[in-house]
């Protein structure tokens, strides 16, 4: 869904997921991997921590990211009725924020790589997304090895490259346990379909936000 400042949007989305307008659970995202968890049976107030992963296995909650250009990571483990959102740019891929995401279910709710359905949104396409050295750097920092640097990087101009942002996360949920038959992605480049999606690269600052938001099966609750 996509959203700008405009109370009755968000309104409208915590109707979609069925929980009132201070159950949908944001955070002050900071381009990392920092883990916000929600509980359930935990305190009712939320104080917007500064993290770019949720998680949560409370179905009273809906938990999302906001992105105009990053890659929107949504995790569902239909084992432990357990979810997280992810909010995944280049510094949050550099980082590994996807797995940690896996890795943080896993430790908060028992939740088995295995059984995790990961979906990946809409997010800059390899098509658009040229980088500069600084951000291969930061890959490499973050433990990227050389195959995955060829696989994810393609030559751009001069000393820039192409990152293929959605295929980064892919391999890292894949290497932290989700079985490859369970991702599934948008395939959309944000900014070219800049009419439909928001784009942060096709607008600058003009551009609104998409949220990619999600909620634990509310049947299953304590």
């Amino acid at each position: 869904m996509t959203l700008r400042a405009d109370e009755g949007e968000w309104a409208a989305v915590s109707a979609s997921l069925g929980v009132a307008r201070d159950r949908l659970l944001l955070v002050k995202q900071v381009h990392g991997a920092r883990v916000a968890v929600a509980r359930r049976g935990g305190p009712a107030a939320w104080p917007k921590p500064e993290a770019d992963i949720v998680i949560t296995d409370d179905p009273s909650v809906a938990i999302g990211v906001r992105v105009a250009d990053c890659a929107p990571v949504l995790l569902f483990s239909a084992a432990v009725n357990a979810v997280a959102a992810v909010h995944a740019g280049w510094r949050g891929t550099a980082a590994g924020a996807a797995a940690a995401a896996v890795g943080a279910l896993a430790e908060a709710f028992a939740a088995q790589p295995r059984t995790i359905v990961a979906a990946i949104g809409p997010c800059l396409g390899r098509c658009c997304g040229e980088v500069g050295p600084d951000v291969v750097d930061a890959f490499v920092a973050g433990g990227a090895g050389a195959a995955s640097l060829r696989r994810w990087f393609s030559p751009g101009t001069g000393d820039r490259s192409f990152l293929d942002l959605e295929g980064a996360n892919r391999e890292q949920l894949e290497a932290a346990g989700v079985r490859a038959e369970r991702i599934f992605s948008a395939g959309l480049c944000t900014k070219t379909h800049q009419d439909r999606l928001h784009s942060y690269r096709g607008c600058g600052n003009q551009a609104g936000r998409l949220l990619a938001a999600i909620r634990c099966a509310p049947s299953v609750s304590g």
